[in-house]
């Protein structure tokens, strides 16, 4: 056990004020990494659990929790500040830097991550709060002051450090380095932080035994976090597998999110597109989604312009394309990535029949909300969106989504959209309905079984289902539920001379609009209007 330190003023290799200087750096450096770990953990678990509010919640519920279990702890670390706080800043770098790749690989190979996110955020909040009253004895110990004001300048270096933390993680670890490299980096920049200050400004008041211990403990840490990084291409790649098979064939992340494409050989498993680990196209059952998304809108009346909202995959436009009448087409996608792969990808461009390459269709990036307030007139709008059971696409199921795309159609226009899966979770289906109802829109509801029939694959995941909440999905949802609205009552069907869907047909469609008026929750409080996820 290393010898308690003296209450008396340490010895510095620098004057005093410029040594507590140096502990206010040390504590925004070390703010700035603990608030990096804790969004690391928030962003790891929205994508590999979903439902970012609730993971937001766990991570942030028990790391505060933790926290103060830290700062109780370090009140037997006071009498060893200097050695305890090297300490502790060695562990916090090494899980804060691993957890990232620990949890991946929990999801990856174990099938789960809550009970490892749990662990982590305990783990890593003890650490963070034990930092403080450690930092808050050596300061004292640099320079006798009012407690109320080295309090007062730790926080104040704390928060500032916490709102740099804040910002570097979204706008330049993510996009620099990505989120598993940019834990481990993190933690680099903890150890050197933390093992600098005690080994060189408390150099003098550490034992010889204790100093050796802090730097062979630093040095490995250091080691492993490089070593990490050497091997995260490898562990990738490996952990890709073992979510999406063997055969993934892109894996890139985007400014928006991350897209992996998988099969699509002549030979071999169909295609499959994921968006941050959820199943967005599949080829064994797409046409059966799409078909029922565009087909009814589009035979129900004139629909010389067209907007999909989403679609960036360009299949919802090669639907549209297939229509005679249609002058223009303009695909409103936030994610430049998938519309260049729908574009580049020769399995991903012949499954949408090269949409993009028809001089009609015209790409727009940006946020399909946003675009609402300042588009034209259409004939047809169709809502290729993220299920509404998402936490981050609830504003695009909002009545302030719905009242801009009902000012956006012109006379007689129709407007289709993906509202979830009306038979085993209604709530969230009949809520975005009466959603639309409320903007003055007259809905008509209709349900599209995923599978044939008989049998068939797991469905396209637009439902949000093409992951469970532990690992990929099994089975996809059980259907699609769409809902087709317009001012004025509009028929469900498809019109002669319409080009004819291979899985639709107009008595199809009129018995999974009756099935979907059965399956009505006639009772919705109108609470649950801004909020599709209510009760489900």
């Amino acid at each position: 056990m290393p010898a308690p330190e003296p209450e008396s003023p340490v010895r510095l290799p620098v004057r005093a004020g410029f040594g507590r200087f140096l502990i206010l750096v040390t504590v925004f450096v070390c703010a700035a990494c603990g608030l990096v770990y804790e969004l690391e953990l928030v962003a790891l678990a929205s994508y590999l659990v979903g439902d970012s509010v609730t993971q937001a919640s766990v991570v942030l519920s028990v790391m505060v929790f933790a926290m103060g279990v830290g700062s109780l702890l370090a009140k037997r670390l006071r009498c060893r500040a200097a050695v305890g706080f090297g300490a502790v800043e060695a562990v916090l770098a090494l899980l804060g830097g691993c957890s990232a790749m620990a949890l991946y690989a929990c999801f990856a190979w174990c099938g789960q991550s809550r009970s490892a996110l749990v662990g982590f955020s305990f783990a890593i909040g003890v650490l963070i709060g034990a930092e403080v009253p450690l930092l808050m004895t050596l300061i004292q110990r640099v320079r006798r002051q009012d407690p109320g004001g080295a309090v007062a300048d730790l926080f104040a270096a704390d928060y500032v450090g916490a709102l740099v933390g804040g910002l570097a993680f979204p706008f330049l670890l993510l996009p620099a380095f990505g989120q598993l490299t940019g834990a481990l980096v993190t933690g680099a920049v903890n150890a050197v932080a933390g093992g600098a200050l005690v080994l060189w400004l408390f150099r003098r008041d550490l034992s010889a035994r204790s100093r050796w211990a802090l730097i062979v403990v630093n040095a490995l840490v250091l080691a492993l976090l490089a070593a990490g990084a050497v091997l995260t291409p490898s562990f990738e790649r490996a952990a890709r597998q073992a979510v999406y098979g063997p055969e993934v064939r892109v894996a890139l992340r985007t400014g928006v999110q991350e897209v992996v494409l998988t099969g699509g050989r002549t030979r071999g498993r169909p295609l499959s597109l994921f968006l941050d680990g959820r199943l967005e196209v599949s080829g064994d059952d797409e046409l059966r989604y799409h078909e029922a998304l565009i087909h009814p809108a589009m035979a129900a009346g004139p629909h010389r312009r067209v907007l999909v909202l989403g679609g960036g995959d360009g299949l919802a436009a090669r639907e549209v394309l297939r229509y005679d009448g249609v002058r223009s087409v303009t695909v409103v996608e936030r994610d430049p990535g998938v519309v260049r792969l729908a574009r580049r990808d020769p399995a991903l461009s012949a499954l949408n029949a090269g949409a993009y390459r028809d001089p009609r269709v015209r790409v727009i990036t940006a946020d399909a909300f946003d675009w609402l307030r300042r588009s034209a007139a259409y004939d047809v709008v169709v809502c290729d969106l993220p299920d509404p059971g998402l936490t981050p696409s609830t504003k695009l199921y909002s009545q302030e989504f719905y009242g801009l795309a009902e000012r956006v159609l012109a006379p007689g226009g129709r407007l289709a959209v993906h509202a979830g899966e009306a038979g085993p979770r209604p709530r969230a289906y009949w809520t975005v309905d009466a959603t639309m109802r409320s903007v003055g829109l007259r809905t008509v509801p209709y349900v599209v079984a995923a599978r044939p029939p008989g049998g068939g694959s797991p469905g396209d995941g637009r439902t949000g289902e093409g992951r469970t909440a532990e690992g990929p999905a099994g089975d996809g949802p059980r259907d699609w539920g769409f809902l087709l609205a317009a001012r004025t009552p509009v028929p469900l069907g498809l019109a002669p001379g319409a080009p004819r869907p291979r899985s639709l047909t107009p008595a199809g469609l009129d018995a999974a609009r009756r099935a979907a008026d059965r399956s009505r929750e006639p009772h919705l409080p109108p609470s649950t209007l801004m909020h599709p996820r209510y009760g489900d």
